[in-house]
């Protein structure tokens, strides 16, 4: 049986940000949670991308960026990037556990989602 609470819900919930009027996480920190680079997770999803259309996961666009410099202090790290992050929806967070498919990925999904919901 998996162990439901893999990271503090602190942690998850501090993570969730309101983008497109979603609740999302992005790659770099759901990365950070499953333990992966962004660049692993990434490639995992672009390998998969047909199960991800756009209302499980989506590009943010430069002005989103911009908000998200502005009103954050957590996204300092994404002012240097060029690349612009991907945004998950709890579809998505499920999703990622369909194809990270190592326990602990399983029940960080289960639990990242029943948190996006509550």
């Amino acid at each position: 049986m998996l162990n439901k609470t893999i990271i503090p819900q602190e942690i998850v919930v501090d993570k969730i940000l309101p983008i497109r009027n979603q609740k999302v996480l992005l790659d770099i920190d759901l990365a950070q949670l499953y333990e992966l680079t962004t660049k692993q997770l990434i490639e995992q999803v672009k390998e998969n991308n047909h199960r991800f259309p756009e209302n499980f996961m989506f590009q943010i666009t430069n002005e989103e960026k911009e908000v998200l410099l502005d009103g954050y202090e957590d996204f300092k790290s994404l002012k240097k990037s060029s690349v612009l992050p991907y945004a998950f929806t709890e579809h998505g967070v499920m999703m990622l556990a369909n194809i990270l498919t190592n326990n602990k990925a399983i029940a960080t999904s289960i639990q990242i989602v029943e948190i996006l919901i509550k």
